[in-house]
Parts: structure tokens; C-alpha cells; sequence
């Protein structure tokens, strides 16, 4: 009877551990050896001695690991956040991700603590930059230390002391940076390559990538992570792919709560990344301080560039894939479209819309360390003009009533009357016998009768 190469294996334990077989014998043990864990009869092979010793020093470390169990708690969360754990911020942006509602319930738990913590530093900063107000006898002031103050920028303001520019521009807060394109043009590649050299600078930078999701399953392959391996390892950077789940404009339904968590976790370089998108979808220049647009070499002539859309919103445009036989083309793109923004309002009147050439693959001396010199000087000049605090102001009263419209609908759906009559409602829209805007015109009646009934 042939015999495996781990029967053999097994046999030779067998006998090394002083059994004596014959042929008939071997081949029983054998059935009984198979049925033993290999590892197992290793083991019994070492003296009794080592065996012992084995078995002491193994109890001996599992005395000693701590306990590694994760906290899932609003509070536990909140505690890794703030010591920069990325377990807890993957676990919180999974909850605002959620459509459990507990999960919801929790999530709105965390936010509220975030903001409440983010309040009390604004207010020890408030504190600290009056403490360092310069006095009219001597103009001199010294420098506070504050406690949390999280990651310092290297965003100073050009007005006011020495001591007042060293200090954190906005407490614990990061810098977010949009950035689209049409599908293909290199975002996930161009962040790979900006987000290292922005390690390289001493940043922790988050980046939060939104993935389409099919119209017909509702899936999303989650894929931009694939193209930044480097990125991924970084113990400083936080990559997270999210679905669209068919929300328009190129990012997904929580992406501003996202960023926020991403903030709190000492992030202070946040990367948005949108899905492949046209000239319509500009809800990323929403939630972010500067809006980066990338386009590809031969992407269009002048007149494209002066299309309304995503390209009178955009603060800087990189038109990437500037390398090798493209370089050209790309050189002949730059010019087109900085004669197309001259005819293009600008979005703020403290910056000029600028366009560069980038070779993601060409490292910093292939455009990156351009790209960021120049997005360093959109913050230097609109920190000091006070714009992003009042962007930033503006963002959040769009995203609460865009919240408003989300919350209302997801309500009307879980309403099982409501259900039932958009059902019948369906069905004679179907065959034209009702027009679709009356149709839509009853349910919402239908729906704010319910709720002024309970």
C-alpha cells in the first residue's frame, strides 16, 4: 500500500517516539497517526524536560499579555480618537456610515462629545491668543503653552507678532483639500505620491476616497486603495474607501462627518478624493477649505475650459500625466486653460484660480512639491483674510438643511402607509394614469398628515 509523504512523516514519528510497527501494524497507526495534529506529535518528540518548560513558559505569556479587547463603546471610540488610534477611527466612521439605527444613535453620541472637546480647546485658545496680545507699553508678548493643542500647522498668518504666528491657527483642526477629475485622469495615483511627500514633511494625512456604487446592485468595489500601497503602510496616514451609495456630486452622504472624525484623530492634512465625475457634480467644493481639480493632457480646447461647472469653483487646476510623450500636450493644456480662467469669475476675491503641470510619477521635482508650495499659498492668504472660518461656516448651514432633505426622505420610506400608497401611486404612474409630480404631490401629503397626526 503506497504511502503519503505526511503518512511517511508520521510513521517516522511514530517510530522515533520508540514504537516497533510490522507491516499491518504500521498501516493502523498510521489511520490513528493521520487523525493527530502534526504540530502535536512534534511536540511529543521533545524530551519531557523542554516539554515542561514549554508548557511553563507559554502559561507565563499569556499571564503576562494585557488585555487587548477592543472598547466599542461612544466613550471608548472617543478615547482612541483622541490618542490617534486607527482601529477607533475606522470603528467611528463605520457608525456614521451605518444605516443601523442604534449605530446612528451612537454616532450623533460621539459627534456631540467631539464638538463639546473641539469647544473647549477653541476656548483655552481664545484664552492663550489674548494672553499673548502685545501690550502698548512694551508691544512684546510671550508665548502661552497650550495644553491638546494637537498637531501645530505651518500655516502662520502674516499679520501680528512672532509669537502669535507660531501659534496653531485653528485648534485642532487639519486642512481639507478636494480632489477631482474625470474618471482615469490619476487622483488615486497623484494622491499616492503627494500624500508620501507630505510625510515626508511631518504630516498625518487622512485621505477619504469615495467609490461609486452601481445603480443597479448597489455595490462599490472600494478600489482606490489598491493604487496607494506605500500610503496605506504609514503608520502617519489613514486611507478609507466609502461608497457613494448613490449620492450625487462625487462624494458620499457622511463624507463631512468623516473629515471631522479624521480632524479629531490629529489628522491635520485631510485629502478628499471623489469619484470620477463631469462638469455638474461640485458638491466637494462644499465641505473642503480648497478645491483641487485634475485634468488630463488634451483634456479640451479654451472653450471647455470656460464651461460652467466644476471649473469656475475649482481653486487650483493640475493637469496631471505630465511626463514623457505627454509633456507636450500637457503644456499645451496649461495654457488653454489659464486663458479660460481669465474669463471665469473667481471664487474668492483674495485668490486667482492657478494652473500647473504634475507628473505624479516623477516625485517632487515632477510637480508635487509645486502643487503644494502653491496650495500652501491659498492658506497663507486666506487664513489671514479670514476666509476659511467663514467657509467653513457657510459649509455647515448647506450640509445641515442637505442633512434635512436626507433625514426626511429616510423617514418617508420607513413609513409603512406611506410605502403602501407609493406602491398604488407606482403602479398608475406606470400606465400614465396619474403624472409623476401629482404622484409625488400626494405622498408627500399623505406624509405630513402622519406626522402632524402623531
Amino acid at each position: 500500500m503506497a504511502l503519503t509523504t505526511a503518512a511517511r512523516a508520521r510513521a517516522v514519528l511514530a517510530r522515533a517516539h520508540g514504537l516497533s510497527l510490522n507491516a499491518r501494524q504500521q498501516q493502523h497507526s498510521i489511520a490513528h497517526l493521520h487523525r493527530t495534529p502534526l504540530m502535536q506529535l512534534l511536540a511529543c518528540t521533545r524530551p519531557a524536560e523542554q516539554r515542561g518548560l514549554a508548557t511553563i513558559s507559554q502559561e507565563n505569556n499569556v499571564a503576562e499579555q494585557p488585555d487587548k479587547r477592543r472598547d466599542d463603546s461612544v466613550e471608548g471610540i472617543l478615547a482612541g480618537l483622541v490618542e490617534g488610534d486607527r482601529y477607533a477611527l475606522a470603528r467611528a466612521i463605520t457608525l456614521i456610515e451605518s444605516s443601523n439605527p442604534k449605530h446612528r444613535v451612537q454616532a450623533q453620541r460621539l459627534l456631540s462629545k467631539i464638538l463639546e472637546r473641539e469647544s473647549s480647546l477653541a476656548s483655552q485658545q481664545s484664552k492663550s491668543l489674548a494672553s499673548v496680545t502685545p501690550s502698548p507699553q512694551h508691544g512684546k508678548a510671550s508665548t502661552p503653552s497650550v495644553a491638546g493643542s494637537g498637531p501645530v500647522s505651518e500655516f502662520k498668518a502674516e499679520s501680528g507678532s512672532a509669537q502669535q504666528r507660531d501659534l496653531p491657527v485653528r485648534l485642532g483642526k487639519s486642512y481639507r483639500i478636494g480632489l477631482s477629475g474625470p474618471p482615469g485622469v490619476g487622483k488615486s495615483t497623484f494622491i499616492e505620491s503627494f500624500g508620501m511627500y507630505l510625510l515626508s514633511k511631518g504630516h498625518r494625512v487622512s485621505v477619504l476616497a469615495v467609490d461609486p456604487s452601481s445603480a443597479r446592485t448597489g455595490g462599490s468595489i472600494l478600489g482606490d486603495k489598491t493604487r496607494m500601497t506605500e500610503l496605506s503602510r504609514s503608520t502617519m496616514a489613514y486611507v478609507r474607501p466609502s461608497p457613494s451609495r448613490g449620492t450625487l456630486g462625487g462624494v458620499a452622504r457622511n463624507t463631512t462627518e468623516a473629515i471631522t472624525l479624521c480632524e479629531a484623530a490629529g489628522y491635520d492634512i485631510c485629502l478628499v478624493e471623489t469619484v470620477g465625475v463631469g462638469q455638474s457634480e461640485t458638491m466637494v467644493a462644499d465641505i473642503v477649505d480648497m478645491f483641487v481639480l485634475l485634468v488630463p493632457p488634451a483634456g479640451g480646447d479654451e472653450l471647455q475650459g470656460m464651461k460652467k461647472g466644476i471649473m469656475e469653483l475649482s481653486d487650483l487646476v493640475i493637469v496631471n500625466k505630465s511626463d514623457g510623450a505627454l509633456v507636450d500636450s500637457a503644456r499645451y493644456a496649461q495654457i488653454e486653460y489659464t486663458s479660460a480662467l481669465k474669463f471665469v469669475k473667481a471664487v474668492s476675491e483674495h485668490w486667482k484660480p492657478k494652473v500647473i503641470r504634475v507628473s505624479s510619477m516623477g516625485g517632487p521635482e515632477g510637480g508635487i512639491e509645486q502643487a503644494w508650495n502653491t496650495m500652501k499659498e491659498y492658506f497663507d492668504i486666506m487664513e489671514s483674510a479670514g476666509e476659511l472660518q467663514k467657509k467653513r461656516g457657510n459649509q455647515r448651514k448647506i450640509w445641515m438643511w442637505r442633512q434635512v432633505s436626507s433625514e426626511l426622505l429616510d423617514r418617508l420610506n420607513e413609513d409603512e402607509q406611506v410605502r403602501k400608497m407609493a406602491h398604488e401611486l407606482e403602479a398608475k404612474v406606470l400606465q400614465n394614469e396619474v403624472m409623476s409630480g401629482a404622484a409625488a404631490h400626494q405622498i408627500v401629503e399623505r406624509f405630513m398628515k402622519g406626522m402632524s397626526s402623531s
